[in-house]
């Protein structure tokens, strides 16, 4: 390995925990912080508390895993100044690239199976495709063509919870946290981005959101203009010369659109193929039958795939309506990057490993995962377009021929699917937007006890 390449990437790792450094408060959680961090990004499978332990000192395991235990549950430290800091960090790198384009709302589940984990309920799990015990997190994500990187993250807290005193002060729930459905965190998140001056892009959400129409009205209220995912269901008028025609779903007005309403549009590179359906659009007002002319006008996206007996998707968007239209199909089609964060964070950075049943460290675990997960964001750059396609992608490599962790024995001694969510087939190494070098950086971490050891 290039001891260059290694110890440049060892100096950025140190600069960039020196920043999350800054926020975390005291001094005696800098330690615990960066050891966290190395071991999300070091450690091979399962990242609860206990493996991190183990390849941060496997030698003084048990405090060591204290130490964490105790850092990640209970410390209080701010989790949102964290995440700001990150965000600081990293868009300047996403930036460089272009301009921040949209702002992804979404949200993610995590099943479980007991029921005193916070937040835990029976509800509608994505990642199992139906309804299960299982948390649900609401986040928000920037992104451009280049990268993309989650800034906010909140349990959604169900009703059950948020309405009972004793499992809310065993599982250490803010007084402050009040029920709230997702759309309302959505919501909130969002204004508290336009407060910290995050720099704007246009909201998209699936239909789960987007067919809330307070969020949507609420999205405009801040000046964001969306392309926002809606069911089939949802009633609108066309406008034609002004004139609104009679109010019906967005169905029933795609199935009456003539053949020549309907064109094939190219927005980007799959894994095999360029990705490409057939597209309509037309100027709508959302509106109950009353004050419908009172109502802004809107266009509607519908994408009809060749060989569908009938629509599959539906937006609505309050871009220009003269925006080109490979334009709006290629803005609308942004959301699937936010389904390649969950994905990496998941299987890499171990979002879903965390054991503790609190709502402090249930947080502050997911905040340490966004900040290790930005550090692979703005380390994409590290390898070159001519590198073999393995090592661009987040894939688990083997552990180097004679690593050997500090103080280790020598080895030879001893995922509702989303309503709108793009097939799985569309998805592979062109379409996955933060395809850092994983492989490379976990091998520098793990050699030579680099950043375990750089401040020791």
């Amino acid at each position: 390995m290039d001891h260059q390449v290694s110890g440049a990437i060892e100096r950025r790792f140190a600069k960039y925990v020196e920043g999350l450094t800054s926020v975390i408060g005291h001094a005696d959680r800098a330690v615990p912080l960066r050891d966290y961090c190395v071991g999300l990004l070091a450690a091979e499978g399962r990242k609860s508390v206990e493996p991190l332990a183990a390849v941060t000192a496997p030698a003084g395991l048990s405090v060591q895993h204290q130490k964490l235990l105790h850092f990640v549950a209970n410390a209080p430290w701010p989790d949102e100044r964290v995440l700001a800091k990150v965000r600081e960090m990293v868009v300047p790198a996403i930036e460089r690239h272009g301009p921040i384009d949209a702002w992804i709302i979404d949200d993610t589940a995590f099943p479980k199976q007991g029921t005193h984990s916070v937040g835990v309920h029976h509800q509608y799990c994505g990642q199992l495709g139906k309804q299960a015990n299982c948390q649900v997190v609401v986040t928000l994500s920037i992104a451009n063509h280049h990268a993309s990187l989650p800034i906010a993250y909140r349990l959604y807290l169900p009703q059950e919870w948020a309405d009972d005193a004793a499992r809310r002060e065993k599982a250490h729930v803010p007084r402050e946290i009040t029920f709230k459905t997702k759309p309302q965190i959505a919501l909130e998140q969002l204004r508290e981005a336009c407060k910290a001056g995050v720099p704007r892009g246009i909201a998209l959400m699936d239909a789960s959101y987007g067919s809330n129409s307070a969020l949507r009205t609420g999205v405009s209220a801040l000046g964001l203009a969306y392309v926002a995912g809606i069911v089939s269901t949802v009633k609108v008028r066309a406008v034609h010369d002004r004139a609104a025609t009679e109010r019906m779903s967005v169905k029933k007005l795609a199935l009456s659109l003539p053949k020549h309403a309907w064109r094939t549009i190219t927005w980007r590179e799959g894994t095999a193929d360029r990705l490409r359906s057939r597209f309509a659009r037309i100027q709508v007002r959302t509106a109950p039958i009353r004050g419908a002319a009172r109502r802004a006008e809107e266009t509607l996206l519908i994408e009809w795939p060749e060989g569908e007996a009938e629509p599959t998707k539906y937006w609505l968007s309050t871009l220009d309506k003269n925006i080109s239209f490979r334009r709006l199909v290629d803005i609308a089609k942004m959301r699937w990057r936010i389904e390649r964060d969950y994905q990496e964070l998941k299987q890499e950075i171990g979002l879903g490993h965390y054991e503790g049943r609190g709502w402090p460290g249930f947080h502050h675990h997911g905040t340490l995962c966004i900040a290790a997960y930005g550090f692979l964001v703005s380390e994409r750059e590290t390898i070159p377009p001519s590198a073999p396609r393995s090592s661009r992608m987040l894939t688990k490599p083997a552990i180097p021929n004679g690593y050997r962790p500090r103080g280790a024995p020598d080895p030879a001694a001893t995922s509702h699917p989303q309503l709108d969510r793009d097939p799985a087939s569309q998805i592979g190494h062109r379409d996955r937007p933060n395809a850092a070098p994983m492989p490379m950086l976990r091998a520098q971490l793990q050699t030579k006890q680099t950043a375990c050891s750089m401040t020791q």
